[in-house]
């Protein structure tokens, strides 16, 4: 096998849209789902190169959404994760693997976002891995996650969701740019404005860095999932007009709440460079340095525990899981 690809951002920053334009170009095994791994299978079912684990895991992974659309045998893969799988990585290299096989295609990608945290231990696992952060703005990401009822603010906050959700973008992507200033020639970043705007310049980018061809006419020519169809969290926007993803908050973010959004996490939103709307400079009042801290410990903690507690087996069912791609 060539080379795995790893797509990595906070949700909804269009990774599915970056995952659709690889697929378009060919060369990788179609699986339009996420597989989970490092951050929900493992917590839930410990290490993976215990037996007993990969017994209790299997089980429920056969009978998952994502299983379902993987196209594997069940008697075939189970066997060769009970005889094979030394950990969590081996269990996502061997299903991969055997995915990309029964397609004839040599290479694959695994599009879970939430891979962010894991950056590290996926480099060590598969050390010709490369992995790309999809960066989109602060405030369109904001405005999606709360669109879907993704952002969840703590409960003396419920009227805060779209602060919360500029609170975890910048804890989300912080991380990821820490960790991929560690890793090298493993790691590139990519806007998603950049990606909208100039898809064909873009993607050559992308293409050299992954060593793979990316002709832009043919994934024009496949359009493979949301490259001929949005995957956009405002489908009454595909109504008439162009659609434009890029700086929708401009008109759809309440401005009150836009003040107190850029005040919050303003400072960071320039240093990506993402120019405010002005309505504030900075994030330097009290209440904001509060709700920033607050927040960023809850999801330092709630990270700590999911994978080091029961925790995600109290959360999630991996079985009910699935991201359509």
């Amino acid at each position: 096998m060539k080379a795995p690809v790893f797509i990595v951002g906070c949700p909804r920053s269009g990774t599915s849209f970056l995952y659709h334009l690889l697929l378009s170009a060919g060369g990788f095994a179609e699986f339009r789902t996420q597989m989970n791994v490092f951050d929900v299978l493992e917590p839930i079912y410990g290490d993976l190169g215990i037996l007993n684990n990969k017994k209790e895991m299997m089980k429920e992974w056969l009978q998952s959404k994502a299983f379902a659309v993987s196209g594997l045998d069940a008697e075939e893969v189970k066997a060769k994760v009970l005889s094979d799988c030394g950990g969590a990585g081996d269990f996502l290299r061997i299903v991969m693997d055997m995915i990309a096989q029964k397609q004839g295609v040599k290479r694959w990608i695994d599009s879970t976002p939430t891979n962010i945290p894991h950056m590290p231990r996926i480099v060590k696992e598969f050390p010709d891995a490369r992995i790309i952060h999809i960066i989109r703005d602060g405030r369109d990401v904001a405005l999606s996650l709360d669109k879907r009822e993704w952002s969840r603010p703590l409960p003396w906050d419920k009227k805060k969701s779209l602060l919360a959700a500029g609170i975890y973008w910048e804890w989300i992507v912080r991380k990821g740019r820490k960790y991929g200033a560690m890793l090298g020639s493993n790691y590139m970043e990519v806007r998603y404005e950049e990606l909208v705007r100039d898809p064909g310049r873009t993607l050559a980018r992308v293409g050299e860095f992954i060593q793979h061809d990316l002709d832009y006419a043919r994934i024009l020519r496949a359009s493979v999932g949301s490259v001929k169809e949005p995957l956009t969290s405002f489908k009454e926007d595909l109504n008439g007009g162009p659609f434009s993803p890029v700086g929708r908050w401009r008109s759809k973010f309440p401005p009150e709440q836009l003040a107190w959004f850029e005040r919050l996490v303003g400072d960071y939103l320039r240093e990506l460079g993402y120019p405010l709307s002005g309505a504030v400079q900075g994030n330097h009042s009290f209440s904001a340095k509060k709700m920033r801290y607050v927040y960023g410990l809850f999801y330092e903690l709630k990270q700590w525990a999911k994978v080091n507690t029961p925790l995600s087996r109290m959360m999630v069912r991996y079985s009910d899981i699935l991201i359509d791609k």
